[in-house]
Order: structure tokens, then sequence, then C-alpha cells
């Protein structure tokens, strides 16, 4: 990878470590509106009239938030109306940005080497198992390195 893009993937990879706890959450079902709301006692008349909106609007709020259907805009409203920050982000699977490169790119490379060396078995040219390994991790480090938009096909 370039310095560029190496120290731009260190420093977004640092940012998102502080969320990685974040992934073990697992959203109510009745989303995160109701459940605050009903856990500080709060009415949805009382959160209606911090947000201006009426009760049945409230309702509506809680019911697209736990379709999926609501906007970041209203959820950042709601969120200040219960004095709360709303936060939103990913969090890679993996455990960083890095090594989520790593896995695809030596996919790729795997998928490169192995396709070309099936072509070359089929001319009677094919390559021991040691040398096809080699050649995927050179092919996938030059991929990492390029940062090969073919990465994400």
């Amino acid at each position: 990878m370039r310095n560029k893009k190496k120290l731009l993937i260190e420093q977004l990879d640092q940012k998102l470590e502080k969320f990685k706890d974040a992934g073990m959450v697992q959203t109510p079902q009745k989303g995160w509106i109701n459940t605050i709301r009903t856990t500080l006692n709060m009415t949805r008349d009382q959160l209606g009239a911090k947000l201006n909106l009426t009760k049945g609007a409230i309702q509506k709020i809680e019911e697209r938030e736990s379709t999926g259907q609501i906007t970041l805009n209203k959820l950042t409203d709601v969120g200040n109306a219960l004095d709360m920050q709303f936060i939103y982000g990913f969090i890679p699977r993996e455990e960083s940005i890095e090594k989520l490169i790593n896995i695809k790119a030596e996919k790729l490379a795997r998928k490169i080497v192995l396709r070309t060396n099936h072509n070359m078995k089929l001319e009677d040219q094919g390559i021991s198992d040691s040398k096809i390994n080699d050649s995927i991790i050179d092919l996938a480090n030059e991929i990492k390195r390029e940062m090969r938009k073919s990465l994400w096909d």
C-alpha cells in the first residue's frame, strides 16, 4: 500500500477502535427510542412536547425506527430531545480495516493465481503448491500496495 493510503487506513482503524464494543450491543426489539423513553418513564406526550409533535407522531417515529425506516436527522432530533447524543457509524466485522483489506487481497490473489495455474496445467506447465502459495502472497502484497478497485468486486 502506498504510504498515504496506509496512513489513512491506520488513522481510520484508530478512530474505529473506540467503537469495537458497540458491535456487541443488540438493538432492542421495539427500537432505542421506545426503550429509552419507557425506561425513563417518559410518556409519548412528554417526548412530543420536546419535539413539538403529537403523541401519535411519536408513536409513528418509534414504529419507523423499529422497522428501519427513520431518517438520521430524525434520530438526531430525538436524541437531542432526550438530552442524548445520537451516534452513527460502521464497525468492521474483522478486527480492523487493515485486516479486512488483507483478507480481500489474499482472496483476490488466490483466485487469480489458481485460475492462471489451472490454465498452465492445461498446457502441462503447472507450478508446485509452494510456488502457488508464494505467488499468492506476492500478488496479495501487490494488490494491497496498489489498493486495486477490483479488491471490492
